[in-house]
């Protein structure tokens, strides 16, 4: 048997994301721990309710219902209708077991990508962070009039430093006809031979329109990348049976059970892109440890985020542990 203990957590953007769903200016989540024979483990619940995990409310009530030691049968017998729980648990088990049986790629090797304001924010945005480092950027788009964002978008191709990769994020807000205009643009701006890099468009239609995002990958020489289509492993399942063999944008602290995560990427050797949903250090450095073994294709993974939210973590995490 196992000690459990959890915190709930609030942490406040700055400043708030815009995105086609909505504002979002706080983060609420779940701190969980389990101990056994004196190992700690540390798990997130990390839910985005409107992406198709859990809402936090509903994390809360599967925690306060457990009791306070609990067996690894009950941690790999969560319900899928749970995934953000799925993955806090089995995160802190993995990490109280220190993986075993698992090899891991130093998470290092890894390229990140950072996160842009929308809007015309991002014009001025990219130079701090690309001082940090930074050569891959994503950007929202359907936020503003198409024109507006447009116009954008060809002033941030032409300051953009060569060589720099740039992901176009609509989070399902685009129409058909609005999705086809970003692809034909981006397609013509590649073939101007910017030094810029478009490395494709991420989610540009609503989850349910997956035949038509599969017709306009093979229209244009853009990629399209699968976000709100595949948020939990369920969805991912579904969308490689009917038949996407594009790109697969997996937030994993959403996504589900790590270990079928796992099996199911090694397995079918799809073309994934690790995100953040702006989970605290327990939970990223668990995604992390994924993406370095999972990414075939070592794309960035983006997880470039913290200039979006306050407080130092390690200080955060640590006085949340010991106010309760």
């Amino acid at each position: 048997m196992t000690q459990f203990d959890f915190r709930p957590y609030r942490r406040r953007f700055k400043p708030p994301l815009q995105t086609n769903h909505g504002v979002w200016d706080v983060r609420d989540g779940i701190i969980i721990r389990l101990t056994s024979n004196s190992n700690v483990g540390y798990g997130e619940i990390a839910p985005i309710s409107w992406f198709g995990s859990e809402t936090v409310e509903q994390a809360l009530d599967f925690c306060r219902q457990l009791p306070k030691e609990i067996s690894e049968e009950i941690i790999f017998s969560i319900p899928d209708r749970l995934p953000a729980c799925q993955f806090g648990f089995e995160s802190a088990w993995e990490d109280i077991n220190c993986c075993k049986n698992v090899q891991i790629a130093p998470t290092t090797s890894l390229p990140y990508s950072a996160l842009l304001p929308a809007g015309k924010a991002a014009l001025s945005t990219w130079q701090s962070l690309a001082k940090d480092g930074y050569s891959t950027f994503k950007w929202k788009i359907g936020v503003y009039l198409i024109a507006e964002e447009l116009a954008i978008f060809h002033h941030l191709t032409e300051v953009l430093p060569e060589r720099v990769k740039l992901r176009l994020d609509a989070n399902g807000g685009l129409s058909y006809d609005e999705a086809n205009l970003w692809l034909y643009t981006c397609d013509r701006v590649m073939a101007t031979g910017v030094g810029v890099e478009i490395e494709y468009i991420e989610q540009p239609l609503a989850r349910e329109n997956l035949t038509e995002m599969q017709e306009l990958s093979c229209y244009y020489a853009t990629a399209i990348a699968l976000d709100e289509s595949v948020a939990n492993l369920t969805q991912l399942e579904t969308c490689y049976q009917q038949g996407w063999r594009g790109i697969f944008t997996i937030k994993p602290s959403i996504a589900g059970s790590p270990s079928r995560l796992r099996k199911f990427c090694q397995e079918h050797k799809i073309d994934a892109v690790f995100s953040s949903v702006f989970e605290t250090i327990v939970g990223k450095q668990a995604a992390l440890k994924l993406a370095a073994e999972l990414s075939l294709n070592r794309r960035a993974v983006g997880f470039g985020v913290h200039h979006w939210l306050e407080e130092n973590e390690q200080t955060w995490l640590e006085q949340l542990w010991q106010a309760c």
